[in-house]
């Protein structure tokens, strides 16, 4: 394969290694916002200070004050009535962790991003796309506490729509920035696609990103704490429940019985789908050059549907279910990768 690629200038390399970096940490906050909302820890810190606010409460006295502050909210008042000082620490500081996580990634992309420009390698379209990554980073920021904001009036749970908004652009901001660094690494791709090969490789990206939807939705309605069993839905392929709502289409994103319907059969087919890449990479030997990028998709895909099965019938376990949203940054990355080639190919 290698001698099929054009390689970038190796003058990217510090930047390609900064983007590596930025990703790495991308992917730790989209884990560590999982357990956040696994471990119901999300609406445990009731304002935005984006500037302030990087330094946990200390004194007694500064606890007290923001255990008085979560009280006045419905998630202590309708559930969390009985939670002590010290219980309160223990979700607020996923919270915050996730917050200074998300901090520490605006410094380490724009603090090195700036120096680059200065050093003058970063400039024309490198730098509009980086500024690009960076806008988006602080779009991620806004987004996250208009998701909060959605559970501190009434009804103590986030909207599942803003924590899918959330989670996707988290997504695509890990996609754009890997898609960047492989721009860096290599000029020109010269490896062979078919137009069969291509349109399959489409139709996965579709349907994966359909699925990491519908797992947002999941986990924002909490849609996997039913039918815990696989691959029957309790008793029935079909839950009665799934056609319970009236318009029918209603279900599609408020029912919690079809939210988790169309997420576990979405997950079948991009199985099937990674199945078909696979084959015709090795029905063809044109595309030979492909078979590592396409082994590579089915064994991510496998996996991860495999984690997807076993943390629903353990009712989703914080360690399973952690495992199966890093699962889902990894086959993100594999297919960015496999869609380069394909967009890049002769």
């Amino acid at each position: 394969m290698s001698s099929n690629v054009v390689k970038g200038n190796q003058s990217n390399s510090p930047i390609i290694i900064w983007l590596i970096m930025v990703c790495s940490m991308v992917v730790l906050m989209i884990v560590v916002g999982g357990i956040t909302r696994l471990t119901g820890s999300g609406l445990s810190m009731v304002d935005w200070r984006p500037i302030m606010g990087v330094l946990p409460p200390i004194s007694e006295v500064e606890w007290n004050t923001v255990f008085l502050a979560y009280q006045q909210f419905p998630e202590y008042q309708q559930i969390n009535k009985n939670i002590t000082l010290e219980e309160f620490k223990g979700i607020f500081y996923w919270e915050y962790g996730h917050r200074v996580l998300g901090r520490l990634i605006g410094l380490v992309f724009f603090l090195p991003f700036l120096a680059f420009v200065v050093m003058g390698k970063v400039k024309g379209s490198l730098a509009i796309k980086l500024s690009i990554g960076l806008v988006l980073g602080g779009l991620q920021g806004l987004m996250g506490w208009y998701m909060v904001m959605s559970g501190l009036v009434d009804i103590p749970r986030v909207s599942h729509y803003r924590l899918a908004a959330h989670l996707l652009l988290a997504m695509l901001i890990l996609c754009y920035l890997c898609w960047l660094i492989f721009e860096l690494r290599e000029k020109q791709s010269r490896v062979f696609c078919s137009p069969l090969f291509s349109k399959l490789v489409y139709g996965l990206a579709g349907a994966s990103v359909l699925q990491i939807l519908y797992g947002a939705f999941t986990a924002g309605s909490r849609a996997g704490y039913g039918y815990n069993t696989y691959p029957l839905m309790n008793e029935s392929w079909i839950a009665e429940a799934v056609f319970y709502l009236d318009p029918w289409w209603l279900n599609l994103f408020e029912n919690t019985a079809t939210i988790q319907f169309m997420h576990r059969w979405l997950g079948a087919l991009v199985l099937l789908l990674a199945l078909a890449v696979l084959f015709v990479s090795y029905l063809d030997d044109a595309l030979k050059d492909l078979r590592k990028y396409t082994m590579t998709l089915m064994v991510v895909i496998s996996a991860q549907f495999l984690l997807g099965v076993f943390t629903l019938v353990q009712v989703v376990p914080i360690g399973l279910a952690s495992m199966h949203q890093f699962g889902a940054c990894v086959l993100l990355i594999a297919l960015v990768r496999t869609l380069y080639i394909v967009k890049t190919s002769r």
